[in-house]
């Protein structure tokens, strides 16, 4: 679906080395603020046990998981809604993305600098938020001196627009972001919000980069704490990984990986935490087709329904979409495919008003 999440923070706050992990690239970590000038991107696979175990019923060719963009974005400073540092460059290449994830540096080391001299990760979150917050409240102040010379014409949406654009105003000067703001709950009010692409307005979750000791022992670290209690008053999601951990995970042979997470005290990378909750914030479910040519996920929206999600397999599957056949993906692999699941009666005819589940296992049929 070419959905992006843009890795974003102060710089050395541990972006570039999670982006490293995460895509297995080499983007450039160093000890120095704005290394990542250009945005780096890389398609990272989204990890979901449940492919092995649908291959294993039809022995594919090749298996072919789920996938999310991540850019790792330039770190921003003080003064970016104003040019400062990488500013412009930042702020273009953030609205291009369509969720964010900020990561907050959470552990003590003197070896490593901060561009502010102190570790403090809601200082940190704070500090991005604002310079966000500072950009949108331009771009809103903007729209609402819009629709003040408008609404001498009479029109009912400018009157509308001049009042939200008001109470964001207020709310963004504030320091909070567009994204906890009360929209009123019609459709014309929500369409003026969306049409101003506002930067604060992307769902967000926070990543605590920690260090090695912590991971079992999140508890004893106040960084982390202070994290986790903002995001929770924010009502985002806030994941603790240590970075420099997980990089060197990457780096690892797979076959040497699972020894290496148990000397960790992990049970998997703590990367897929975070790329599954990205993708549980983008409003993003998987479905399943399994053949012998492949055994692949498929990534829709969550309440699509079946021709939107024949769709992302080909246009003309939509355009033309007669029926899908759908399996429940747990029948399919304890009854050993799509033949025993039909004649088990598990193999549903669904039409147009289908609403497609996470982990249905679809054969669509189509005409064009």
């Amino acid at each position: 679906m070419g959905l992006s999440v843009g890795i974003v923070g102060l710089p050395n706050v541990g972006k570039s080395t999670l982006f490293n992990a995460l895509s297995s690239a080499k983007a450039e970590a160093a000890n120095y603020p704005f290394c990542t000038i250009e945005p780096n991107v890389g398609v990272v696979a989204v990890p979901d046990a449940r492919l092995a175990s649908l291959d294993a019923v039809v022995h594919s060719e090749r298996i072919v998981p789920a996938t999310i963009d991540f850019v790792d974005i330039a770190g921003l400073v003080r003064g970016a809604h104003k040019g400062e540092g990488l500013g412009n460059q930042f702020l273009a290449h953030i609205r291009e993305v369509d969720a964010v994830v900020q990561v907050a540096r959470a552990f003590d080391d003197p070896n490593v600098v901060h561009v502010e001299n102190r570790v403090d990760p809601v200082a940190d979150i704070e500090t991005v938020t604002t310079e966000l917050c500072l950009k949108d409240l331009d771009t809103v102040t903007k729209r609402g001196e819009r629709a003040r010379k408008m609404i001498k014409s009479g029109s009912a949406i400018e009157k509308l627009a001049t009042e939200i654009c008001d109470g964001l105003a207020a709310h963004l000067d504030a320091g909070k972001p567009a994204r906890t703001f009360a929209v009123p709950a019609n459709a014309d009010a929500a369409a003026i919000v969306r049409e101003m692409h506002l930067l604060t307005a992307k769902p967000t979750l926070y990543i605590a980069n920690v260090d090695e000791r912590s991971l079992g022992h999140l508890g004893a670290n106040a960084h982390f704490q202070a994290l986790a209690k903002f995001a929770a008053a924010e009502g985002a999601p806030v994941v603790p990984i240590c970075a420099a951990l997980e990089a060197q995970i990457a780096e690892l042979d797979p076959a040497d990986r699972p020894e290496f997470l148990a000397s960790a005290g992990l049970t998997e990378p703590g990367l897929h935490a975070v790329v599954r909750t990205a993708y549980t914030l983008l409003g993003l479910i998987t479905f399943f087709t399994a053949g012998k040519p492949e055994v692949r996920a498929w990534t829709t929206t969550k309440g699509a329904k079946a021709p939107q999600a024949a769709g992302v397999i080909h246009t003309d599957f939509e355009k033309g979409f007669i029926k899908a056949e759908v399996i429940w993906w747990e029948d399919f692999i304890k009854l050993g495919g799509e033949a025993k699941a039909r004649e088990a009666g598990k193999l549903a005819i669904e039409g147009k008003d289908y609403v497609v589940r996470d982990g249905d296992v679809m054969h669509f049929r189509f005409n064009v």
